[in-house]
Order: structure tokens, then sequence, then C-alpha cells
């Protein structure tokens, strides 16, 4: 199947469910950015899932091919597709990949296309350390990133890690971006931090007490939800 084909299944396979009430209220929802057809996530992901189950992918050229046409579309539920697709076939993938996720990133961007598009980054990046402890490296670049949206992805890209988070790196990503005043950056080092504190309370606690005075207060909020008060 190419490219071409499998967005031409795709889009048979939601047209279906289109809603435009529905579609007027996430347009809404998303602050008018981004045009909908009106189809809720269970039923999109329901209605794809034997389009997926006919793409044999065989190479992450192929697998980056979808995505990239996907996110060509008008309608923001495609975009959400692509990201299903590469969340669901990311062992395609490797190191090499995540410049061209990186650029996917930079299209059309907002939070609810960047974070899942963090997670398929972060589960690359997880296994290829196994074999290539240096796999972060691509991440130690994009905190530096002209794009708020990829500094996002490499203070995020280490959620669910837990006892196998780059500790060194989390604190240090926190510290770098920590001056800047963009709203979801500081969202996301607090976010970043709190994930860790299910694994590490006492580490986190201790780093938030002695970087208070870096941290926006938004970011130590977020960070110590779950943590006793910040001394």
């Amino acid at each position: 199947m190419t490219p071409d084909a499998f967005a031409r299944d795709i889009q048979a396979a939601l047209a279906p469910h289109a809603d435009a009430e529905r579609a007027l209220a996430m347009r809404a929802y998303m602050r008018h950015q981004f045009e909908f057809i009106g189809v809720p996530t269970p039923q999109r992901r329901q209605a794809v899932l034997p389009v997926f189950k006919r793409l044999q992918v065989e190479n992450a050229d192929l697998l980056l091919a979808c995505a990239h046409v996907l996110w060509t579309m008008p309608a923001r539920e495609y975009q959400y597709v692509a990201m299903d697709l590469l969340a669901r076939k990311w062992k395609t993938l490797a190191i090499n990949d995540i410049a061209s996720l990186l650029t996917i990133a930079q299209r059309a961007s907002w939070w609810d296309s960047v974070d899942p598009l963090a997670g398929v980054i972060g589960d690359v990046l997880k296994a290829a350390r196994v074999d290539a402890p240096q796999a972060q490296a691509a991440m130690d670049a994009a905190l530096h990133h002209e794009s708020l949206w990829v500094r996002r992805i490499a203070m995020i890209h280490q959620l669910g890690w837990r006892e196998h988070t780059d500790e060194d790196r989390l604190f240090d990503y926190a510290r770098s971006l920590a001056a800047e005043s963009d709203f979801f950056i500081r969202k996301a080092i607090g976010w970043a931090l709190r994930d860790y504190a299910w694994h590490a309370p006492d580490v986190v606690s201790g780093f938030l007490s002695a970087s208070r005075d870096l941290m926006s207060p938004l970011t130590l909020r977020e960070a110590s939800k779950h943590l006793p008060p910040i001394r």
C-alpha cells in the first residue's frame, strides 16, 4: 500500500463518522486553530484499525511517509491518526528517524500533537539506549532548538521512564529551560519533574528545594502536586 492509498483509506474510514456539529465544538476547544470533521477519539481509533492492519510497514521510510501524507490533510483528525500510527509502529523507527519526527512536530504544532510525538520519540530513544548509551544526545540538541515545541519534546521525552530516567539530564534540562516565560515550557518542566517524582520523590523534592529560586511558580506547583511542601 502506498502512502497516498493509505491516506485515502483513512479518509474513507473516517467519513461515515463525521459530525459537523461536533466538529464546531472540537474546533472551539482547540481555540479555532484547526479544522475538524467531528470524529471523537474512540470512534476514530476503532474506524482506522482495519486500515492499520492492512498496512504492512516494512521500513521507517514508509511509516514516516504515511505520517507525512496524513499531516498534509485538512482536518486535525488525520494528524491524530498519524500520531496513533507512529505510536503503534514505533519499533520500526530508530535514532536516525528522530530528525524526521521533530520535523513533523513543527507542523501545525500544539500540545495535542507535540505531546504524543514526544511519547514516540521517548519510546525510540529508551529502546535505543540499550545499544547506544548516547542516544539521548539528539534531545540535548533539541533542548536549544528555536521552536518551543521541540524544546518541550526534549523536556518531556522521558515521561514514564521511571527507574530508566536519566536523572542528570532531567534536572539539567529543567534548569536550562527554567528562565523561559512560555506557559507550555514551564508546564512541561513541572510535568516531567512530577512524573519522575512518582519513582523518586525524595530526589525530586531535594531538587526543587535547591532550585526553587530558578523555577516559576507554575513549574513548582506542577512539580510538587504529590510531594510534601517545598522548604
